[in-house]
């Protein structure tokens, strides 16, 4: 027995060393494969994910990279609240959609006051959270703005005017009109879980500015729509340069100091003093995301003054008749950095982020809805689509959860109307 007993032992030992060693050289095995390619961010990347109990990216990322102010103005305008005002409700399957994606805000703007408000978990009205790729219409803003000051010539003029990486002969012809359509022809690897990505890199990395300079082009500008964060990095870029300020400092000067938000935001950076990370990562309270809905559903107008210049957001806006996506399928959902649906009974306007982060404007029902959280709906229902775009927004990765929160804000706006 006592013979038997040891050469178990023996051999768990054998194992337990077999697995040490192993582990060892893929230890070995990964660090060199990190030093050769130069992928250096990928060991910043696994210290704020898996090594600090995450699988990637949150929403509650502010404090883990640097960041810059956003300051609010002097004078804040607190939303008023609807006189049918309600943070309940009793629509079927709402509050076990919205547990079940881990949704962190819920709320309803109807004719510029608040009708329905909800937070699950920790979030409050004051918590800052990660908008994620809706920044990326905050930018496109920005950049209808510095063309209607001057500061830019023209949405058709050539990148290159601002960044002198794009002088080049295979990217001298791309403008900041096809950064502002996704069809820059560039090679920017766009994926959300990929960590050898272009965005991985981009979140996790410490110079944007080469990053997003250093693409090559390899198809026709202004031809093919492929979702690519680069082109809003590189449209941040060009802000920074056209206008003399940070993208930060723009947003604050241009939008959030004459809107009467509620808090500061931040902007995360890709290091100290850096480039802000202009594709994502703009944080804010739900109720100031909120006013940049409110901003789209009033057509870029802001009390009496036009903010955003009114022909600009009718480009916004507009779906290029001429633009289809790799598979060939026409652009019915793309516009100047924003989502456009056409399938409702009006027009639908919204920015999205990749974890479900929600500003959806009806401007024709002065409706907003904010939606903000940790996961959204993978699927895509068929009976919840126009047929002219359901392929399409098959094909570009985009799910339904949208309309899903637009028809659950509808049927809390009548429940709440009712009383």
């Amino acid at each position: 027995m006592s013979t038997n007993k040891t050469s178990i032992t023996s051999k768990l030992l054998k194992l337990l060393k077999f697995f040490t060693y192993f582990i060892l050289a893929l230890l070995i095995i990964a660090n060199a494969f990190i030093l050769l390619s130069g992928r250096t961010y990928l060991y910043k990347g696994i210290k704020l994910t898996y090594l600090s109990g995450e699988t990637g990216p949150t929403i509650y990322d502010l404090e883990k990279f640097p960041k810059r102010k956003v300051a609010k103005g002097p004078t804040t305008e607190l939303w008023s609240k609807s006189k049918n005002y309600t943070n309940k409700t009793n629509v079927e399957g709402f509050e076990s959609y919205n547990k079940s994606l881990k949704t962190t805000a819920f709320l309803i703007f109807q004719n510029d006051s608040i009708l329905y408000e909800k937070y699950w978990g920790n979030h409050t009205e004051n918590t800052l959270s990660n908008s994620f790729s809706a920044a990326k219409t905050v930018v496109a803003l920005l950049i209808g703005i510095a063309v209607d000051e001057g500061k830019i010539k023209s949405l058709d003029e050539p990148v290159a005017t601002y960044l002198p990486e794009f002088k080049r002969e295979d990217l001298s012809i791309i403008t900041i009109r096809d950064l502002l359509l996704m069809a820059s022809g560039l090679d920017w690897t766009e994926s959300g879980k990929n960590p050898l990505s272009s965005n991985a890199e981009s979140y996790y990395g410490t110079d944007l500015y080469k990053l997003a300079t250093n693409q090559k082009r390899i198809g026709l500008p202004g031809k093919t729509f492929i979702y690519q964060s680069g082109n809003s990095q590189l449209l941040g870029l060009i802000i920074h340069k056209a206008t003399g300020k940070t993208v930060s400092e723009y947003c604050s000067l241009k939008l959030w100091s004459k809107m009467g938000m509620e808090s500061d935001a931040y902007w995360s950076l890709d290091r100290e003093g850096g480039d802000e990370k202009s594709f994502c990562c703009l944080y804010a309270t739900a109720r100031d995301f909120g006013k940049l809905g409110k901003l789209i559903a009033h057509e870029g107008k802001w009390g009496t003054e036009q903010l955003i210049p009114k022909w600009y957001f009718d480009e916004m806006v507009s779906i290029p008749e001429d633009m289809s996506t790799e598979e060939s399928i026409k652009n019915y959902q793309y516009g100047l950095h924003i989502w456009t649906y056409k399938g409702y009974s009006s027009p639908v306007y919204y920015c999205r982020g990749i974890l479900g982060q929600y500003f959806i404007s009806i401007p024709e029902e002065n409706l907003v809805i904010v939606r903000l959280g940790e996961k959204k709906d993978k699927n895509v229902a068929v009976d919840e689509h126009a047929s002219d775009i359901l392929e399409n927004l098959k094909q570009v990765g985009h799910s339904a959860d949208f309309l899903k929160y637009v028809n659950f804000a509808e049927q809390i706006k009548q429940e709440a109307n009712k009383k």
